[in-house]
C-alpha cells in the first residue's frame, strides 16, 4: 500500500502487496489483498501449470505455442511466489524472509509484467507481419526462431527489472520496531535526513515510476495498438484472411484487452503516488486515494496472472479439447490393466497427431 517513499519503511511503488502505517484503518483492503493473492495463486499456479503442460508436451509446437508457453511461463513463476505476499499481508506487513528474498519476490513481479507485455507485442508484430507480408512469414517463421525471439524478450525482462533488486530493502517498521518491511531503499543508505540524500530518492524514484510507465506500458501499448489498426485494415480487405484469422485473433485480442484493463490502474495510481511526493501536489485527498486505490490496483494486477488459462479455455475450442484429451489419457493410463497400455497409448498418440496436424494450425 502506498505511503511516504521518502520514509524508507513506508516506501511501495511495487506490486507485491505492501502495506502502510494505517493497515488498522485499511484492514478491509487488506483482508481483500489476502483473498485475492490467495485466488491468483491456486488459479494461477493450476491453471497455468496445465498450460505449459499441454503447450509443452502434448501440442504440435508451432510458432504461437511457442508463444503462449512463455506467456504461461512468465505467469506460472510470478504465480508460484504469491504465498510471500500472502503471509507478508497476514503478518500485518511483517517480512520474515530475509533481505535476498525481498528482492527477489519484487523483482519477479515486474519480471513477470515486463516479460508479459514484450511476448504480446511479439505476438501483435509476428501476427502484423503474417497479415500484410504471408508469403514472407511462411517462409521465414519457425520455432527455432521464434524460440530466440523469446530468450530476447526474457533477457530484455530480466534487465528492466534488474533496478528493483538492488534497490529493495528491509527493516524496522516506522510505528514498530519489531515489525521489519520490505521496501524501497532508493537512497541505498540509512540516511533519511540528509537534503541531498531526499533528492537522490526523489530522483530515482521519478526514474523507476516514469520508465516503468513508458517502457512497460505506453510504448508496448502504442505498438499493439499500431500492429493491430493495420491488421484489422487488412482484414477488411480480404474477407478470405479474415475468416481464417477469426479465432485466433479474437483469442490474442482478449489476452490484450485483459492485460490492459488489470494493469493500467496500478500504473496510473504509481504516476498518482509519485505526484503526492512532490510538495506542490501533496495533499490529504491524494493521501487517501492512494491508500485505496495502490491495494486496489495491485490486487488487479496480480489477478491478471490467473486469467489467461481461462480465456484460452473459454474461447480456444482446439486447446480445451487438448486439455480434455490430456487428462482423459491420464486417467486411462493410470486405471488400465498393465497388459493394455501399450495399446491405448499408441492409439492415444495417433490419434493426437491425427488431431494436431488437423485441428491446431492456429497461424495467421
Amino acid at each position: 500500500m502506498a505511503t511516504n517513499s521518502f520514509n524508507p519503511i513506508k516506501t511501495t511503488a511495487a506490486p507485491d502487496g505492501n502495506g502502510s502505517e494505517n493497515s488498522d484503518s485499511n484492514g478491509g483492503l487488506n483482508i481483500m489483498s489476502l483473498i485475492i493473492y490467495s485466488l491468483a495463486f491456486v488459479l494461477g499456479v493450476l491453471g497455468n501449470g496445465v498450460v505449459i503442460w499441454v503447450t509443452g508436451f502434448k501440442m504440435k509446437k508451432t510458432v504461437n505455442i511457442v508463444w503462449y508457453l512463455n506467456l504461461a511461463v512468465a505467469d506460472f513463476i510470478f504465480t508460484a511466489f504469491l504465498p510471500l505476499s500472502v503471509t507478508y499481508t497476514a503478518l500485518d506487513f511483517h517480512w520474515p524472509f530475509g533481505n535476498f528474498m525481498c528482492k527477489l519476490n519484487t523483482t519477479i513481479s515486474f519480471l513477470n509484467m515486463f516479460a508479459s507485455v514484450y511476448i504480446l507485442v511479439v505476438i501483435s508484430v509476428d501476427r502484423c507481419v503474417s497479415v500484410v507480408w504471408p508469403v514472407w512469414a511462411q517462409n521465414h517463421r519457425n520455432v527455432r526462431r521464434a524460440s530466440y525471439v523469446s530468450l530476447c524478450v526474457w533477457v530484455v525482462a530480466l534487465i528492466l527489472s534488474a533496478p528493483y533488486f538492488i534497490f529493495r530493502d528491509i527493516g524496522p517498521s516506522y510505528h514498530n520496531k519489531d515489525i521489519i518491511n520490505c521496501f524501497d531503499n532508493f537512497a541505498l543508505s540509512d540516511d533519511y535526513e540528509t537534503p541531498s540524500v531526499k533528492m537522490l530518492q526523489q530522483f530515482r524514484l521519478q526514474a523507476m515510476i516514469i520508465t516503468r510507465f513508458l517502457l512497460g506500458f505506453v510504448v508496448p501499448f502504442t505498438v499493439i495498438v499500431l500492429c493491430y489498426a493495420v491488421i484489422i485494415h487488412r482484414l477488411r480487405r480480404n474477407r478470405t484472411v479474415a475468416n481464417q484469422s477469426s479465432r485466433p485473433f479474437k483469442i490474442i485480442a482478449a489476452i490484450i484487452i485483459t492485460f490492459f484493463l488489470c494493469w493500467a490502474p496500478f500504473h496510473i495510481m504509481c504516476l498518482i503516488e509519485m505526484a503526492s511526493y512532490m510538495p506542490e501536489y501533496s495533499s490529504e485527498i491524494l493521501d487517501d486515494i492512494i491508500s485505496i486505490g495502490i491495494p486496489i490496483a495491485t490486487s488487479l494486477a496480480f489477478l491478471n496472472s490467473c486469467l489467461n488459462p481461462l480465456l484460452y479455455v473459454f474461447m480456444g475450442q482446439d486447446f480445451k479439447d487438448k486439455v480434455r484429451k490430456s487428462v482423459l489419457n491420464v486417467l486411462e493410463s493410470a486405471f488400465q490393466e498393465e497388459e493394455t497400455r501399450s495399446h491405448t497409448y499408441t492409439k492415444s498418440v495417433d490419434s493426437s497427431q491425427s488431431q494436431d496436424s488437423s485441428n491446431l494450425n492456429t497461424e495467421v
